[in-house]
């Protein structure tokens, strides 16, 4: 269970640690960011210090490098939720423990003890702990409670269900009961990938959802049909049916509220 997370409403979420090379090419990123926003600050520093006595000179330098290496970090993971541009571009982010995401306190302990980890050693104390740590956690992780996990990328759009021509009579006469939502998820996402199946596991799982949407449904499909034809047929009538029933629906509110508008007997309103 250390991939996952049990969230309080008993849910859990699959939460998998980014990889020790993702972290490492993320944090040079963002190490390679800071250090040409310093490289700036150092040079507007110099500018405006050119006029300044030595005390207030020693002020403005150390105010750089605390924005440099502490405000700047705290602040774009905080407005970010957790992602700066090198974890934008690796696609991870960083999360609290329970999977939440993080807030002021968890950046702002993340970058002052990331001045000592990652700054003041060059890395080496973090290297060290992500590498130790089931998590990859480094030390300003552990003490803010937080780690790196794997975000994914958007989900390809699964194509488009289409009735089969010669099923298209019987589904329309068909009894086709609610499918349970796990059942009719399993069926769908079946039907998406099922031409990258291995053929064996694809015969099996197909005659296994056929089995199971079947006693959903009366009567049954033709003799002879194919598992995976006779699945599409039930999710693409489903869907039409479910389609219609939400524009019937739309279309009795819409009416309602004409009506409620209107006064006793639908009188129109005056126009004022």
């Amino acid at each position: 269970m250390q991939d996952e997370i049990l969230i309080g409403e008993g849910v859990v979420l699959d939460a998998r640690p980014a990889s020790f090379a993702t972290r490492m090419l993320g944090a040079a990123i963002d190490v390679a960011v800071v250090g040409v926003l310093g490289w700036i600050l150092i040079i507007v520093a110099a500018t405006f210090g050119q006029a300044l006595d030595e005390a207030a000179a020693a002020a403005l330098g150390i105010t750089a490098l605390v924005v440099m290496l502490v405000g700047v970090p705290a602040t774009v993971e905080t407005l970010t939720r957790g992602r700066s541009l090198g974890k934008l571009a690796l696609g991870i982010r960083i999360v609290r423990d329970d999977g939440g995401p993080v807030r002021v306190r968890h950046a702002l302990i993340r970058a002052l003890v990331g001045v000592l980890e990652l700054w003041f050693t060059f890395g080496s104390i973090a290297l060290i702990s992500s590498l130790v740590h089931p998590q990859g956690k480094r030390l300003g992780d552990l003490l803010a409670g937080t780690y790196a996990v794997r975000v994914r990328g958007g989900q390809k759009a699964l194509p488009p269900l289409v009735m089969p021509m010669e099923l298209a009579g019987w589904a329309r006469t068909a009894d086709i009961r609610r499918l349970p939502d796990g059942l009719a998820l399993s069926a769908r996402q079946f039907l998406g990938r099922a031409g990258r199946l291995h053929m064996a596991s694809r015969v099996r799982l197909g005659v296994q959802l056929a089995g199971e949407i079947e006693r959903y449904v009366a009567p049954g499909p033709p003799p002879g049909t194919h598992p995976e034809r006779f699945i599409a047929a039930v999710l693409a009538e489903r869907r039409d049916r479910e389609f219609v029933h939400a524009a019937e629906a739309a279309r009795r509110a819409s009416t309602e509220a004409l009506l409620l508008h209107r006064l006793p007997h639908a009188v129109p309103d005056p126009i004022h």
